[in-house]
């Protein structure tokens, strides 16, 4: 194992480490995030209120020297402008000034991002996609590394605007944070009797150059040709299911791909291995494509759990994993 590789699976597990500190009994979930920024990517928490996803964004925020915060609260009144900043006028200099928006830090939550307008939905597009925010004609880069959590309650839609496929795909994991066990919970009431919230003890973990090492040391992870062409006929797999009324996109084969890289990384390894996609495939996939109406309503009856493992089983059905490669160094 490289150098490299060696640094970026300590940074992994440094972070990783911090962050578990405060969220407690979510380890697969926080990995999953972890991956995201790892892979430079954002994540969409499909949750109910409560569950930790502000103190998750902070905790980011704080494990990494230097970073900053920021948190936007969606309403149908909040403008673009709001999200990426404005130009205004002084009058001592007799010219503009940018003043930026809360776009531009280090880890953003969005809160309810469905409960704002589609025209301030499309100001994070480019965001998003890009790093960047183009405010009165002048493209303005995000600070780096920038992560943007994203959250929606799954009960109430009264007053909400869904958000397009286009921006659905901007997000490169779809979770949920949950409630927590029983004994988690109990624990989670005991930190909070001491006098400062478990958040005010957080230090820095990482910082940033070495964030940026573990994100090129995703680059690097070894994925076998065989492995590869796999995952890209799992994805087009979506496309041929019945479920399925659109199949993910090309955007998405590029995720499954990059997200079974930083997987590995996260789990010491400098190769990909076919339970990676496979454990990885409902999180970063199932977002991206478009279920049909009789499927839609046997997930309301099954529970949408359920639904989502048949649609995951019924894929790799029609493409099943490499035997060879399954478990094995790929």
């Amino acid at each position: 194992m490289s150098g490299s590789t060696d640094a970026a699976i300590d940074v992994a597990s440094r972070f990783l480490e911090n962050l578990e500190s405060v969220i407690r009994g979510k380890h697969e979930e926080i990995k999953l995030v972890l991956a995201a920024l790892a892979c430079r990517g954002h994540v969409l928490f499909e949750d109910v209120p409560g569950t930790a996803k502000t103190v998750l964004a902070r905790a980011i925020a704080r494990s990494i020297e230097g970073a900053k915060h920021a948190r936007i609260q969606c309403t149908p009144d909040l403008q673009p402008t709001d999200v990426t900043g404005l130009s205004v006028y002084n009058q001592h200099t007799r010219d503009f000034e940018f003043r930026a928006g809360p776009i531009f830090a280090n880890t953003v939550l969005v809160d309810e991002i469905n409960r704002a307008m589609p025209k301030t939905q499309s100001a994070l597009l480019e965001a998003m996609a890009e790093h960047q925010v183009t405010v009165d004609g002048v493209t303005r880069p995000l600070i780096q590394p920038f992560i943007l959590l994203a959250t929606e309650n799954p009960v109430e839609y009264e007053g909400t605007f869904p958000l397009p496929e286009a921006q659905l795909d901007r997000f490169f994991v779809k979770t949920a944070l949950g409630y927590p066990s029983l004994e988690d919970e109990f624990q989670i009431v005991l930190d909070q009797q001491a006098e400062h919230h478990p958040l005010a003890g957080l230090g820095a973990v990482v910082t940033t150059p070495e964030v940026t090492q573990l994100q090129d040391a995703v680059r690097a992870v070894y994925v076998d040709e065989l492995l590869r062409r796999w995952i890209v006929e799992l994805v087009r797999s979506t496309r041929e299911v019945e479920m399925c009324a659109i199949g993910a996109s090309v955007r998405g084969t590029l995720a499954l791909e990059r997200a079974a890289r930083a997987w590995a990384l996260l789990d010491g390894r400098e190769f990909v291995v076919s339970d990676d996609v496979e454990h990885l495939f409902l999180p970063v996939i199932a977002h991206r494509v478009g279920f049909r109406p009789a499927f839609r309503a046997q997930a309301r009856r099954t529970g949408w759990d359920d639904a989502l493992a048949d649609f995951r089983d019924a894929c790799l059905r029609l493409v099943p994993a490499p035997e060879l490669r399954r478990g094995q160094p790929a």
